[in-house]
């Protein structure tokens, strides 16, 4: 597969504007779908065939008692040697398109008729969802069609800050490698979640884990 491309999601940049969320939402036409408040800003809770992005909000505090506030921008990692892809593959042919020219990683409705949990249960991020009613699964797209057609991922257009970028795999690499060293001069534990493994690379500040426990494979 070429080189591809690949989207940078720096969390020190994040100001859970939630922007990429919503855009997300907008170009895939998805619906919005009935919450409830629980005590956190973040909303909805979780993943659902219906919601593909998720700003995740986490707080504590750390072993000297100063407490940490993180915002964690979720979606589907798109995986160089994705596991879904292959569970999904031993059910069924046609059931998941990896894209050759970007590397994305696209469900088919052909994913009706496998084990929905064998999947979810195969991805180390928890990424994959289903539809409650066709039974199709559901995830991040990276946006294939807009790319097609010249334009970047919606959740990287909307991003005020920059947190969210879109390039070039091998770009996007060394951007991640330069913005890891410049954090570290402040932020010692600073680094990038598994870059040589995902196309989706998350730069964070501290332990992974303290984000989301599927932050990390």
């Amino acid at each position: 597969m070429p080189n591809g491309k690949s989207i940078l999601v720096d969390t020190s940049l994040c100001t859970a504007c939630r922007g990429c969320q919503v855009a997300c939402k907008q170009w895939n036409n998805l619906p919005g779908t009935k919450t409830k408040q629980i005590g956190t800003y973040q909303n909805p809770q979780d993943f659902s065939a219906f919601t593909w992005k998720l700003v995740r909000f986490a707080e504590g505090k750390n072993g000297n008692g100063k407490p940490y506030w993180y915002f964690f921008s979720d979606m589907c990692r798109h995986c160089m040697e994705p596991p879904c892809a292959e569970t999904i593959q031993g059910f069924v042919k046609g059931g998941v398109i990896r894209d050759e020219a970007t590397g994305a990683v696209v469900y088919t409705e052909k994913t009706k008729t496998v084990p929905f949990e064998k999947v979810r249960s195969s991805c180390p991020y928890d990424i994959p969802r289903q539809n409650p009613k066709t039974k199709v699964m559901a995830k991040c797209t990276m946006c294939i069609e807009r790319i097609k057609n010249n334009m970047i991922p919606a959740c990287a257009k909307s991003c005020p800050t920059g947190a969210v970028v879109f390039g070039d795999r091998s770009q996007i690499l060394a951007k991640a490698e330069k913005r890891v060293a410049e954090l570290k001069k402040s932020y010692p534990e600073a680094m990038a979640i598994n870059a040589e493994d995902v196309r989706v690379i998350y730069i964070v500040t501290d332990d992974p884990q303290k984000y989301w426990k599927h932050a990390a494979a």
